[in-house]
C-alpha cells in the first residue's frame, strides 16, 4: 500500500502550464490534417528586418507585399535555394498557406479546431485570416492554439501566416549575440557546434476535438513480481460534469485492466514489461491506455504505455531493477537539403543503422527531437537522455533571472511532451555550460530540483566538460555525465595519453561524488576516404585507433562505476562556416557520413557493441551477433 500510495503522490506533480500538449491522433472522435507540403515565403531583407510587422504582411496575401518563393515544409529554409544571403540569414522570415477547412468542422456544434505547430526555430508569431492567435518562444517544442472563432466566420478560407525569427540572445536557448558590423548586416556569435538552422522543422497541422475533451493524460509505471501497475490521472476542458472509462490493452488487442475513474491504478497480471533493445528477446512492448470521456458528447483518445522502471544506484544505472549499459550514440537533427526538417525516410533509415550498430541509446544532444522520433525509440526499445536546447551557456550573463526564468519554463514543455515515453530515462537540463563560474551552482541546483518536481520518476543529468573540481552545478545531478576529447583538442595526435588522462578523469569524478558516470562524448574527426599509416589526425585510421583506446579504459571502469558511452557523433553534421578553422565543411566526427554511409570506425563500433550487448543484455541464442563476421 505504500508503494502505490507513493506512486499516486507522483500524479499529483506535474507542469505548471495551463493545458496539456498530447500528441494529436485520429480516433473516433479527432481528425488530423497535416498542412505539410508547398508554402509561400518571404525573407524580411528590410535593414531594421521589421518591415513586416511595419506594414502588416500578415493582413493580406504574402505575395501582395512583394516577391515570394515557394517553401517546402517541414524544412530549414537556409538550403533550399541558391542565394547565400538567405542561407546565412538572420532575422524574420514570413510563410504562408492557405487551406481549405472541412465544413463538419466548423458547423457550430462545439467542435474545437486547433492549429499546431511541431517546431518554429526559433521565435514565431502566428495569424488566421489576419488575426493573432499565437506567439511563442523556443525552437524545438510545439505550441497551439485553438482557431475555431475565427474560421467559421469564413470557413471557405483559411489563411495561416507565421513568422519566425532564428536570432539568439544571451537569454534564449540556446543563446546567442548579434553582431552588427554594418547597416542592415547582422551576424549572428554563437557558442555551440552545429548550423542554426530555422524555419517550421515540424509539421503544422489541423486537428479537432469535441467541446468537452480529454486535455492531458499522464502514466506512471511500476511492477512487482508479475504484476505491473499503470498509475494514471487524466485532465479533462470543457465539462463539470462527465463520466469516464479507462481501458489498458495488450498488443494482441485483449482489455487487460479497466477503470472508471478519472485517476486511478491499473494492476496488470503477468505484466509484459518494456525492455530496451538487445536487454530483452522481446524489447519495446507497449500496451495501449485507451481513455473515453462521456459528456454533451463523447471524446476518445489512445496513449502508448510501456511499463517500466528506471532507478539508480551510486553506481548502477537500473531499468526494471537490472544494470543498464548504455552503449549508443549522440545525433543531431541534420541531412542535406532539408537542414534540420523532419524526414521519414532519414527517420526510418537512421533507426535502421542504429539497430546494425547494435545500439541501445541515444542522447538527443542538444535539444528535444521530434515526437515520431520518440514514438519511434518507444516501438524498438531505444533508450532515449532528453536534452532540452540548454546548450552554448559561456556568458555570465546567460545565468541571470531571465535566462533561468526561460530555461525553467522550456523544461516545463519539454516534460509535459515526453513525460509518458517509456523510452526516456532521463532528462538532460544543459550541455557543457561555463559550470564553473560562481552563478551556476545555484542556477543548476534550482533548475535540477524544479526538473525533479516535474518528475521526480526519472534521474537528471547536465553534461559537462569541466574539471572535475570546479565544476558548481555537479552535486545537484543523478548521473555524472561527461565529456572529453583526449588526443584530440588536448594533446593533439598523442593517442598513448587517453587511457592515462580517461582514467584519471573517471577517478577523480568518482571519489568526488560516488555517482555513475557516462561517457557523454568522445570522438575524433575523420574525412571519409581519408587514410594514413600510422595514423594521423583526420584519417579514418586515426578515428578507430581513438575509439579503440577510449573503449579499452571504459572496459576497465564499467564493472565498477561507469554505465555508459555514447560516440559523438552517430553522422557528420552542418556547423557554421568561421566557427572553427577545424571544420571542413561541418563536423566530421560521424561514424556515417552526413549521406548515412560508413566509415571504418562504424564497423569497430558494431563489433563493440554487439559484443557488449551479448555480454550485458538477456538475448536468445539466435539473436547473438557473432563478432567475427
Amino acid at each position: 500500500m505504500f508503494r502505490l500510495l507513493c506512486l499516486l503522490t507522483v500524479l499529483g506533480c506535474g507542469c505548471p502550464l495551463d493545458s496539456g500538449m498530447l500528441f494529436p491522433r485520429e480516433t473516433s472522435s479527432r481528425e488530423v490534417k497535416e498542412l505539410n507540403g508547398l508554402w509561400k515565403f518571404r525573407a524580411d531583407m528590410s535593414p531594421n528586418r521589421n518591415q513586416g510587422f511595419e506594414r502588416a504582411w500578415y493582413k493580406a496575401r504574402l505575395e501582395e507585399s512583394g516577391p515570394v518563393v515557394d517553401m517546402p515544409v517541414p524544412a530549414s529554409y537556409n538550403d533550399i535555394t541558391q542565394d547565400s544571403s538567405l542561407r546565412d540569414f538572420i532575422g524574420w522570415v514570413w510563410y504562408e498557406r492557405e487551406v481549405l477547412v472541412p465544413a463538419r468542422w466548423v458547423a457550430g456544434d462545439g467542435t474545437r479546431l486547433v492549429l499546431r505547430v511541431g517546431s518554429a526555430h526559433y521565435r514565431s508569431v502566428v495569424w488566421v485570416n489576419g488575426v493573432k492567435v499565437t506567439e511563442h518562444e523556443g525552437g524545438h517544442l510545439p505550441f497551439e492554439a485553438e482557431i475555431g472563432s475565427v474560421v467559421r466566420g469564413d470557413p471557405t478560407a483559411c489563411r495561416i501566416t507565421i513568422a519566425v525569427n532564428n536570432t539568439l540572445t544571451l537569454e534564449t536557448l540556446p543563446p546567442g549575440m548579434i553582431h552588427v558590423p554594418g547597416s542592415g548586416f547582422f551576424v549572428q556569435n554563437i557558442n555551440f557546434d552545429f548550423f542554426n538552422y530555422a524555419g517550421l522543422h515540424r509539421s503544422v497541422l489541423l486537428y479537432t476535438t469535441p467541446g468537452a475533451y480529454i486535455d492531458d493524460v499522464t502514466v506512471v509505471t511500476d511492477f512487482l513480481d508479475s504484476t505491473g501497475f499503470v498509475k494514471y490521472k487524466v485532465w479533462v476542458q470543457g465539462a463539470s460534469t462527465f463520466s469516464m472509462k479507462v481501458d489498458l490493452v495488450d498488443k494482441d488487442g485483449r482489455s487487460v485492466a479497466t477503470s472508471s475513474e478519472q485517476a486511478g491504478v491499473l494492476k496488470v497480471a503477468d505484466v509484459k514489461l518494456w525492455w530496451p533493445y538487445l536487454m530483452h528477446e522481446s524489447p519495446g512492448y507497449l500496451y495501449s491506455l485507451e481513455v473515453r470521456l462521456l459528456a454533451a458528447s463523447e471524446d476518445v483518445y489512445t496513449l502508448p504505455v510501456g511499463i517500466r522502471t528506471v532507478n539508480v544506484s551510486s553506481s548502477q544505472f537500473l531499468i526494471n531493477n537490472r544494470p543498464f549499459y548504455f552503449h549508443g550514440v549522440n545525433k543531431h537533427e541534420d541531412y542535406d537539403v532539408r537542414g534540420k526538417g523532419f524526414d521519414w525516410p532519414l527517420v526510418v533509415k537512421d533507426f535502421n543503422l542504429l539497430k546494425w550498430l547494435g545500439a541501445n541509446s541515444f542522447r538527443t544532444s542538444h535539444y528535444p527531437y521530434a515526437e515520431e522520433i520518440l514514438q519511434m525509440c518507444d516501438r524498438h526499445g531505444i533508450v532515449v537522455i532528453d536534452e532540452c536546447p540548454g546548450v552554448g551557456i559561456k556568458d555570465i550573463r546567460s545565468f541571470g533571472n531571465a535566462s533561468l526564468k526561460h530555461h525553467l519554463f522550456v523544461m516545463d514543455e519539454l516534460v509535459r511532451r515526453d513525460k509518458n515515453h517509456p523510452s526516456v530515462v532521463m532528462w538532460s537540463v544543459a550541455n557543457e555550460p561555463a559550470s564553473e563560474m560562481p552563478p551556476a551552482g545555484l542556477y543548476f541546483k534550482t533548475l535540477i530540483e524544479h526538473t525533479k518536481a516535474l518528475d521526480p520518476t526519472r534521474p537528471v543529468t547536465y553534461v559537462t566538460s569541466s574539471n572535475y573540481g570546479r565544476d558548481k552545478g555537479a552535486p545537484y545531478v543523478d548521473v555524472v555525465c561527461v565529456n572529453s576529447y583526449f588526443s584530440w583538442y588536448h594533446d593533439s595526435g598523442h593517442l598513448d595519453v587517453i587511457g592515462i588522462q580517461l582514467n584519471t578523469q573517471f577517478d577523480n569524478w568518482y571519489s568526488l561524488y560516488r555517482k555513475p558516470i557516462i561517457q557523454s562524448e568522445y570522438g575524433a574527426d575523420a574525412v571519409a576516404g581519408l587514410h594514413s599509416d600510422p595514423p594521423m589526425m583526420f584519417t579514418e585510421e586515426y578515428q578507430k585507433e581513438v575509439l579503440r583506446s577510449y573503449h579499452s579504459a571504459f572496459d576497465q571502469k564499467r564493472k565498477q562505476y561507469v554505465v555508459g558511452e555514447l560516440i559523438w557523433n552517430f553522422a557528420d553534421f552542418m556547423t557554421a562556416q568561421g566557427s572553427c578553422v577545424t571544420r571542413v565543411v561541418g563536423n566530421k566526427k560521424g561514424v556515417f557520413t552526413r549521406q548515412r554511409q560508413p566509415k571504418a570506425a562504424a564497423f569497430l563500433l558494431k563489433e563493440r557493441y554487439w559484443a557488449l550487448a551479448n555480454e550485458t543484455g538477456r538475448l536468445p541464442p539466435w539473436t547473438k551477433y557473432p563478432c567475427s563476421q
